[in-house]
């Protein structure tokens, strides 16, 4: 599509609407060079020099100096590269041997108070002995080392397994609690903001790394909205911070580039609160790639399942050896409320961090208040776009405008304070540089009708305050829902975590929000970037008293002790909230595990298709794909059900299971199944006994469904009288099939 031209003020915001729903691209040059990864899978065996592996393809395609179109050389972990190329040349590489995949590298994009004691999980836990040895390694901005929550008084030496470094910085310093830090920079990503160094300019990796794994700090606030002691859920853990993002996104090269030496530095687990356009295919997915390695290292990767909600397909994350978490609520909301100079006192959904003490101030309507030089008629102003209002009229007045925009028409009108009428979700809030208030559409059909029969209206915007939601948890409205896009067959999200309203460290080189001009010490902000590093503290947590546990028995007991939710809040049901919320107490003592390692996802491999040469590739050994290891989907040691069909149709799906016993030596657990209407489920056998721990029993699920248009779910629940390991059972109609 040929670039739009716009030539006026009004056609310039259509187009820019325009670009952003459909997108707006140029023509695109096949000899011009761009990033693009070049993925080889497991490093080679012996002692080879795989930078001069990768210099020796790039001379055998590239005219010129080989060495100047590489950037990255993936040789600690596993075996790629990232290199400025011209399609012909990437095309060229795809069928060299040794070659899993080519693709260009993408920018992905960034996708408390009270959250740890909303899950049960207070100050008083019981902690391990092992705690303060386990590693998260953060993926993100950045950091900011002086915050509170990163005091490393009390802390012992580094854990020896540690490996790492921190990268030299004249502007940060490593202590006890960050023990490592490095960052990925390539021409084009950093604005003049950035630090070139792991310090954080953004506060997105702060605020995420605070809330997996940040100290106890006691009073903290967003100016005194939801003060209280802020922690991670692992205080006494490490912290490693690989800064991937900068002000123009994260690319795909970095982000590889940190998998590469998080693996080998010695993380116990990774976080990833990044994403962007959903791939159809692990292996053209720099962070299924990336993790697939650490998964081979015993390394758990959690990420975020994306801001894309509640869009039917939009999950992204979805490899099976990752943790994919969605966000929900807690049972605290933000109220901010308007009360007009008639007494009349409205209920708004922000965080209005100023306080006019209940000052009464002139209000005014937009629809009253065009910007004539410019020609805008009142049936534009009364959105209040920008340029639409007379600065004359407004500058100083609470402004009402009918539509929910952005606030910028507003701010640089020089409103003291806006309230706009909204008929977005309700269910999150965000903050803005000015007082500012959204009204749902009957209560500002009210304040319409107040305005246009007030002679001289009035009105005041109150500071934000708390109040209790009722209905938490549910999922939020933002949070991207499944179907898996990639295998319909594996349910994701696997779980869903606190992702709303959360309180956590920020930079104090960035402000509030944009066109801010206030420092804060801690914010507060949602999105699955927020839920991502709960589940990842939840893991750590269980890591510390289960150090030899796998990462997909890590998974496992998050998700089988997860408390079930209902789609009485969330329509979507298991699409939405996977096995349901995290728990991380009874996580630690879940009785079984569906565990799952290298070999599992190999079979796994091998029966959605690829090929023999890629999957040597890929685990850097012999294995090869036959009738015996040709795995189904629905053989994958999974902790949850998924079948799919097309609208209409009856299936019958069989599942094979193998669980390990992590609880009482000796045990007897029965299959508890709930199976509504529509829904057939049959286990056999329905007793499992268990003489000591670690031994392993497997099942069959045989499923049936009639499926209409809709979901049906359904559970099974092994149960010895103590634990109860709930999995989801899902049968749905998807249009992806």
């Amino acid at each position: 599509m040929a670039v739009r031209t716009c030539s006026s003020t009004w056609l310039t915001l259509v187009c820019f609407t325009i670009c952003f729903l459909v997108g707006c691209h140029g023509a695109s040059d096949t000899n011009e060079r761009q990033v693009y990864i070049v993925y080889m899978g497991d490093l080679p065996k012996g002692d080879v020099s795989v930078s001069n592996i990768h210099i020796g393809m790039l001379e055998e395609i590239v005219s010129g100096v080989a060495s100047d179109v590489l950037l990255y050389s993936y040789r600690r972990s596993f075996n790629g590269f990232a290199a400025k190329l011209t399609e012909d040349e990437a095309n060229k590489l795809k069928g060299k041997e040794g070659v899993v995949s080519v693709f260009p590298s993408q920018k992905k994009q960034l996708h408390t108070s009270r959250t740890w004691e909303f899950m049960g999980f207070n100050k008083k836990m019981k902690t391990s002995i092992i705690e303060s040895d386990i590693i998260i390694g953060m993926l993100d901005t950045g950091v900011w080392p002086e915050s509170e929550s990163f005091n490393d008084t009390g802390f012992g030496p580094i854990p020896k397994k540690w490996k790492g470094t921190c990268q030299k910085s004249a502007n940060f310093t490593c202590n006890n609690k960050i023990i490592g830090a490095r960052y990925y920079l390539t021409d084009g990503d950093n604005g003049p903001e950035d630090f070139i160094s792991p310090r954080d300019a953004e506060g997105h990796g702060t605020h995420t790394t605070s809330t997996a794994a940040g100290g106890l700090v006691s009073q903290a606030s967003l100016f005194g909205i939801a003060k209280g002691t802020v922690r991670g859920g692992v205080p006494s853990s490490r912290i490693a911070v690989y800064k991937i993002c900068w002000s123009y996104g994260c690319s795909d090269e970095g982000i590889l580039a940190a998998f590469d030496d998080a693996i080998a530095d010695g993380v116990d687990i990774i976080s990833l609160s990044v994403g962007s356009f959903i791939p159809f295919d692990y292996f053209e997915d720099s962070i299924a790639i990336g993790a697939f390695h650490a998964m081979k290292k015993g390394i758990l990767t959690s990420n975020s399942a994306g801001n894309s909600g509640p869009t039917p397909g939009s999950v992204v994350n979805v490899s099976p050896w990752s943790l994919t978490v969605a966000a929900s609520t807690i049972d605290r909301k933000f109220v901010t409320k308007v009360k007009l100079g008639n007494g009349q006192i409205y209920e708004g959904a922000t965080i209005n961090t100023f306080d006019l003490k209940g000052k009464m101030y002139p209000f005014i309507y937009g629809g009253d208040a065009p910007n004539l030089t410019l020609g805008v008629a009142s049936e534009f102003s009364r959105y209040c776009f920008p340029g639409a209002l007379n600065a004359t009229l407004v500058k100083g007045k609470i402004v009402f405008c009918e539509y929910f925009t952005d606030y910028e028409g507003v701010l640089e009108a020089g409103a003291l304070g806006a309230v706009f009428q909204d008929t977005g979700n309700k269910d999150f809030q965000f903050s803005y540089p000015l007082p500012f208030s959204t009204l749902n559409v009957n209560d500002g059909r009210m304040i319409i009708n107040y305005l246009n029969t007030t002679e001289n209206p009035t009105a005041t915007i109150f500071k934000t305050s708390q109040d209790n939601n009722q209905f938490a948890p549910f999922v939020v409205s933002f949070s991207s829902r499944g179907p898996n896009p990639i295998t319909t067959d594996i349910l994701k999200p696997d779980l869903t975590a606190p992702g709303v309203d959360i309180l956590a460290a920020w930079s104090e080189a960035s402000t509030v929000t944009e066109d801010d001009t206030r420092r804060t010490r801690y914010n507060i902000i949602s999105g699955t970037s927020m839920s991502c590093p709960h589940a990842t503290g939840a893991a750590a947590y269980v890591k510390s008293f289960h150090p030899t546990w796998s990462p997909a028995a890590i998974r496992s007991a998050l998700m089988t002790t997860a408390i079930p939710m209902t789609s009485n809040n969330n329509i979507e049901g298991e699409h939405a909230y996977g096995a349901g919320h995290i728990n991380p107490l009874q996580a630690t003592d879940p009785g079984l595990v569906y565990d799952a390692g290298e070999i599992d996802y190999v079979k796994f491999l091998c029966g959605q298709g690829y090929t023999i040469a890629n999957i040597q590739l890929i685990s850097g050994n012999s294995s090869s794909c036959s009738e015996e290891t040709d795995g189904t989907v629905w053989d994958l040691n999974y902790p949850s059900f998924a079948l799919s069909s097309t609208p209409g149709k009856s299936i019958t799906r069989v599942f094979h299971r193998t669980v390990t016993n992590v609880g009482s030596a000796v045990s007897n657990y029965r299959a508890v199944v709930n199976a509504p209407p529509g829904l057939i489920i049959q286990v056999q056998p329905s007793v499992l006994s268990f003489e000591y721990v670690g031994q392993q029993q497997s099942f069959v699920v045989t499923v049936g469904a009639e499926l209409g248009n809709s979901m049906i779910s359904g559970s099974l629940i092994w149960d010895d009288g103590v634990h109860q390991v709930k999995s989801p059972i899902v049968a749905y109609a998807s249009i992806m099939l």
